[in-house]
């Protein structure tokens, strides 16, 4: 497979979204991506700012992104197998808004259908998000991040149908935990042995639904005690963006783990990108 690199041209107040999304899938699908700004080094930061589209009549260009990364990986000369796959998102409000757009678009982006379900909402409704960042304190800080569109029902799902189940990470799964249907539908994929995965604050789901036992996974540092708790190996999430998979269970720390998250969810659903 031949490298490809990729240099990402940044700004201060660039869009979020239009940053983090193709730099981190390009880097999921095995492209080296570098990021710069005029008048920065290595290791500066670019704030960015939120666009909502909100009823107004500017800033809705998120939406564009699975079609636009599509299209720039076959500019780079690469070519997807096996993405013929249906993959369910398991959201809520505050979940974090990048675990759940980054792997969301990147799937889209390769071909496969995603549906993304909330208990006691629909499609066409939204999910806010909060955006967890890490800025030199004791633990990360929350700002207010994108809405989150969903597309389907989360009454009307039909498990079966489904190749493999997303959780995101987030303040959303500290309440989805106490929702027996959430966990039911959690379960069930564990049990079939379908691809589930999961990242920062989601294994309290998979802790509360009871299927941690004897599994090796890691979480955001603040979710050990539910993993050991619920008989998990807890794995050291060193450095913050490693990932694990143990049999059918991806798990990751943080949004910055996603290029490995998203990676390892291919490798288990067969999906690969390849570069002539």
């Amino acid at each position: 497979m031949a490298a490809r690199r990729v240099l990402l041209l940044c700004g201060d107040y660039m869009e979020d979204y239009e940053a983090m999304v193709p730099f981190q899938a390009l880097q999921a699908y095995g492209v080296s991506v570098h990021a710069a700004c005029p008048g920065k080094k290595a290791g500066d930061a670019c704030p960015t700012a939120v666009h909502k589209p909100v009823g107004h009549q500017t800033y809705a260009e998120s939406k564009g992104h699975p079609e636009f990364i599509s299209l720039f990986v076959k500019a780079l000369g690469g070519s997807v197998a096996g993405s013929d796959k249906k993959i369910l998102f398991l959201c809520g409000d505050y979940m974090e808004d990048y675990e759940v757009m980054v792997p969301f678009q990147a799937l889209q982006a390769l071909g496969c259908h995603v549906d993304a379900v909330c208990p006691d909402k629909g499609p066409g409704d939204k999910c806010p998000t909060a955006i967890h960042d890490f800025e030199g304190d004791q633990t990360y800080s929350e700002k207010p991040g994108h809405d989150f569109p969903l597309n389907a029902s989360f009454d009307g799902v039909d498990a079966s149908s489904y190749d493999a189940l997303v959780i995101p990470g987030g303040r959303a799964p500290e309440y989805l935990a106490l929702n027996e249907k959430v966990l039911s539908l959690a379960k069930g994929f564990m049990d079939k042995g379908k691809p589930v995965a999961s990242i920062c604050h989601g294994q309290q789901i998979l802790a509360a639904a009871g299927v941690l036992q004897g599994r090796k996974c890691t979480a955001y540092p603040a979710v050990k005690l539910n993993v050991v708790l619920g008989g998990g190996t807890w794995l050291e999430p060193d450095p913050i963006h490693r990932c694990f998979t143990d049999g059918n269970l991806v798990t990751g720390a943080a949004w910055p783990a996603h290029p490995e998250f998203v990676a390892q969810l291919m490798a288990l659903l067969g999906i690969k990108v390849s570069f002539a």
